[in-house]
């Protein structure tokens, strides 16, 4: 039989394209997922997905399903949302993903607002700059450096920033002058952890230095801060990070700039909740008010 229970089983599977990880999603055994696919294929007479080594890929009959799948899931979560949410308030949980610099140096400062208008509210927000924020989808918003691909989100620019070199007065005075960029080539950059950063618009030390090799590595962006502001070395800031540091000197003025784009992200299943949208307008008002970002949305 045809029920909307079976389209849940068979999103989650479209998802993630391996029945075991499905299986974790639901919070079920991965033998039941794959009946449930069975007895849905069986109902509608078409094979909905293609089995292969690499995983579980979709047909044509499965991506014509899709869109149906999550009208349906986003009703019965829209339905939970209203029976469970005070009227002008609301409840339950949402989880933002958020690059570390943004999640911990905009986005925490600014979620008094959003605790005050709906108390009842719990917030998650994961930081991480990885690649695999979007591609595992386990949020309800993301805030990511990649243009999305549009197949299960929807996105809109959320605002441009730029990075600049910083580093302490007194370790600028201690050490050569920079007046191109090979003389960088004499100082200690810090950026993040080569082997471990998968994010493109983050690859940019070639941008500063051809060949440029940072000696002060570290997987988040808190510790470049920590690391430039206690003279160790120079690092590539967002200015919304290193402005507002009386201890940090923008190195070379304007000479090393470069601009990235933020994205906001939300499953289009949860685009019309109203917990997504109040991050949404949380987020547009953040960033209206930010001195150092630029808004695209």
């Amino acid at each position: 039989m045809f029920t909307a229970d079976h389209l849940l089983y068979f999103l989650e599977v479209s998802r993630h394209g391996r029945l075991n990880e499905a299986a974790k999603a639901l919070g079920v055994d991965h033998t039941t997922v794959g009946r449930r696919i069975t007895s849905l294929e069986k109902s509608v007479g078409q094979r909905l997905f293609d089995r292969t080594p690499a995983g579980w890929r979709l047909t044509e009959a499965g991506r014509r399903l899709v869109g149906y799948a999550e009208s349906v899931e986003s009703t019965l979560i829209a339905a939970f949302e209203d029976q469970t949410s005070s009227v002008g308030s609301l409840s339950g949980s949402v989880r933002i993903a958020a690059p570390d610099g943004f999640g911990a140096f905009v986005l925490t400062p600014n979620l008094t607002t959003l605790r005050r208008k709906h108390p009842d509210l719990d917030v998650e927000l994961v930081t991480a700059t990885e690649h695999k924020t979007l591609n595992t989808r386990e949020f309800d918003v993301a805030i990511t450096l990649e243009q999305p691909s549009p197949r299960f989100v929807v996105y809109r620019k959320l605002a441009t920033y730029s990075l600049f070199l910083y580093a302490t007065e007194e370790y600028l005075q201690t050490h050569p002058r920079i007046l191109t960029s090979d003389d960088l080539r004499e100082h200690t950059l810090i950026w993040y952890v080569g082997a471990l950063l998968d994010v493109a618009p983050l690859r940019i030390l070639d941008s500063f230095l051809t060949d440029g090799r940072a000696q002060i590595q570290t997987n988040n962006i808190t510790g470049h801060w920590l690391a430039a502001r206690s003279g160790l070395g120079i690092a590539p800031l967002p200015s919304y990070i290193g402005e507002p540091d009386d201890t940090l000197v923008r190195v070379a003025g304007e000479q090393f700039s470069i601009d990235r784009t933020y994205w906001v992200a939300v499953p289009r299943e949860l685009a019309g909740l109203a917990r997504v949208k109040a991050v949404d307008e949380l987020l547009r008002a953040v960033v209206a008010d930010a001195p150092h970002l630029r808004s695209d949305g």
